[in-house]
């Protein structure tokens, strides 16, 4: 267990700029997700942190100790691949004893640490077996014993979920959580799957074109989202786009008179994106006169989502919403060209200045 500290960390290829000048705090013990699309950074960061990409500036430090030049078998760093990256040829105690041989633990100690890890994750049963005789999920924790038997400063883990199906993942992330609070490890994880983020998480790095856009724990990234692209990728939100005419006063490009927060898109003049959340946007088959804005919109849209229902409305021929409600026994269920009443709160209407970003 150590603290892991990037210091305006860099990868450049040419004239492309990977990661650009990453600075991030890591606490010992903490649980650090980053998060972001593909190619923006935040895998090639986690090899740099692991010692298999040098960087071009900036420095790592684990521990309070300068890493940034010393190989990955000498920074005590655990890491789990997307591959598991599990020999085949050898039975599971084999691949978990692999790294205490290659950094030459005395026999005598090999065994029992190979057990302690393999009690960790709940496969002591299963050390004489080899990796295809396994599930997925098995494979799996058979990769996480082996990053933990030597005992890491930093445990990384890179998309380690990913080959894994939709509710077996669901199981392992929180396994794999419970145990690191267990044993208090300083943990970073990529991912881009917001649902497994914002479940594991301590805190989260949002990342694109190799910047960070934003840091803070799940609830500053959803509620206080710093610009659009976080507001788009941490959860989920409709985009508005027109300019604020005057304070609380946003007016979209199809020309509808909303309702705003006041805070972050200028006095008014400029272009901004008007973001709103889902599930703070009501619906009703008549006006909500008690909310800052209401509208009359058609249902173009169902999306049965079980516990959840996204309803799509169009309320002008350029702009539509999405209202998410509750699946409840009797509630409000609208079908597809029924006219409705969408509205929400003016607190609830964040503005984003700037152009919509091109595809």
């Amino acid at each position: 267990m150590a603290r892991l500290e990037l210091d305006q960390v860099s990868k450049q290829y040419g004239d492309f700029h990977a990661v650009r000048g990453v600075t991030l705090d890591v606490a010992d013990g903490e649980f650090l997700v980053l998060l972001g699309p593909s190619g923006c950074g935040k895998t090639t960061t986690l090899r740099m942190i692991a010692g298999f990409i040098e960087p071009t500036g900036g420095a790592i430090r684990l521990g309070g100790q300068d890493v940034t030049q010393l190989p990955p078998w000498k920074r005590n760093a655990g890491l789990v691949f997307q591959s598991y990256a599990l020999f085949p040829h050898l039975t599971v105690n084999q691949n978990v004893a692999f790294g205490l041989e290659m950094r030459k633990v005395p026999s005598a100690e090999i065994a029992p640490r190979t057990a302690e890890a393999l009690r960790l994750v709940q496969l002591e049963h299963l050390g004489d077996r080899l990796p295809r005789q396994l599930s997925g999920g098995q494979q799996q924790r058979v990769a996480l014993a082996r990053a933990l038997v030597f005992h890491p400063d930093v445990l990384l883990l890179d998309e380690p979920l990913s080959n894994l199906d939709a509710k077996l993942r669901q199981e392992v992330r929180l396994e794999i959580r419970e145990l690191q609070r267990k044993l208090g490890l300083t943990t970073v994880m990529v991912t881009h799957d917001q649902e497994e983020a914002l479940t594991m998480a301590d805190r989260l790095v949002v990342m694109s074109e190799g910047e960070v856009r934003q840091v803070g724990t799940q609830r500053d990234l959803y509620e206080r989202p710093s610009d659009r692209f976080v507001a788009g990728f941490v959860g989920r939100s409709s985009f508005l786009e027109g300019h604020v005419e005057a304070p609380g006063l946003f007016r979209t490009a199809g020309g509808l008179a909303l309702g705003c927060d006041g805070q972050g898109g200028g006095q008014g003049g400029g272009q901004g994106s008007l973001a709103l959340r889902p599930e703070r946007i009501s619906i009703s088959p008549a006006p909500l006169t008690e909310l800052d804005t209401t509208l009359e919109g058609t249902v173009e849209f169902v999306s049965y989502l079980g516990a959840l229902i996204d309803i799509h409305v169009r309320i002008s021929p350029e702009e539509r919403v999405v209202a998410q409600i509750a699946n409840r026994a009797g509630g409000f269920m609208p079908d597809i060209g029924n006219r409705v009443h969408v509205g929400w709160s003016s607190a609830d209407a964040r503005v984003f200045p700037g152009r919509a970003p091109t595809s």
